[in-house]
């Protein structure tokens, strides 16, 4: 492998993921693209998955460097792009590693792809494995039975985003919230309050809720904190915290659609059971 700019072939790009534990959920699939890449580009957010990824391929580079505190973080996202991008115009075949899957919360990976079908490059996306994944398997939810409603925490907000408090909603980034900005010496609470007051207008005081965050690690559990929604701006998420909001109320079945359907209310109660099913896991866990 070797950064040769004498390439005549065109350089492409692919993008995989790694997976919340790379060493684990990583793809048969991303693993040998990384490996037979000319040259690997990463962005993991733990040292022992930078030092695996290093190892599949000696012509690796990480792309945290580009992170700059208190910097806007759209801006470091278009300069990760553009990184990557000058290796593809080399004529390099480029491979892309992102921590969890390289479609969701990876705007760099996005932009990158675009642009390179642009000019003329084969592009392409490879799936992995992402921390909503790693929450489905870790709080036994299964959203084919009652929905699933998933927001960007700050997007959720600015936009006044329409929700319903019979489907579960899932909050990315809770940490965060109204931070647009790379602080590594630690985020505020202002927008945290700022969600949770406008929660408690749908849920309640004392409505549950999960701030659970996927483990890096084989050896350590997922972090599955239940706590009362007046409580969550003394919880101390996380930058990698997720919050999941059970539903408040029931849905109402609508006598005229099941007539149209040809279906009777008893058998959407028996797939309505799983969902009954689900909240008593996410006890047993607290």
């Amino acid at each position: 492998m070797t950064d040769d700019t004498s390439h005549e072939r065109p350089g492409s790009l692919l993008v995989v993921g790694t997976g919340i534990q790379a060493s684990g959920q990583l793809t048969i699939e991303a693993r040998n693209a990384i490996q037979q890449a000319d040259k690997l580009l990463y962005l993991v957010v733990e040292p022992v998955a930078a030092t695996y990824l290093e190892g599949l391929n000696s012509n690796a580079e990480s792309l945290a460097d580009l992170y700059a505190e208190d910097s806007d973080r759209a801006v470091t996202y278009l300069s990760m792009a553009e990184r990557i991008l000058h290796h593809v115009r080399l004529g390099l075949d480029v491979c892309v590693a992102f921590y969890g899957h390289p479609c969701v919360f990876v705007l760099p990976s996005r932009i990158a792809v675009e642009r390179a079908r642009d000019e003329g490059f084969s592009a392409r996306i490879l799936p992995g494995i992402s921390a909503e994944d790693c929450l489905f398997a870790d709080l036994g939810l299964d959203p084919s039975t009652a929905g699933c409603q998933s927001y960007e925490a700050t997007d959720f907000l600015v936009f006044r985003r329409r929700f319903n408090t019979t489907s579960p909603l899932v909050l990315w980034q809770v940490g965060i919230v109204g931070d647009l900005g790379f602080r590594p010496g630690g985020y505020g609470t202002q927008g945290l309050q700022v969600l949770t007051e406008y929660l408690l207008e749908q849920y309640g005081r004392t409505h549950r809720v999960v701030i659970y965050e996927a483990s890096l690690y084989p050896i350590f559990p997922p972090r599955i904190e239940m706590v009362a929604l007046a409580e969550l701006p003394f919880a101390r998420p996380t930058p990698i915290s997720t919050l999941y909001v059970p539903p408040a109320d029931v849905a109402e079945m609508d006598g005229e659609m099941l007539h149209r359907l040809g279906l009777r209310a008893e058998q959407i109660m028996q797939l309505q059971l799983g969902k009954d099913l689900r909240h008593i896991v996410v006890e047993s866990r607290l």
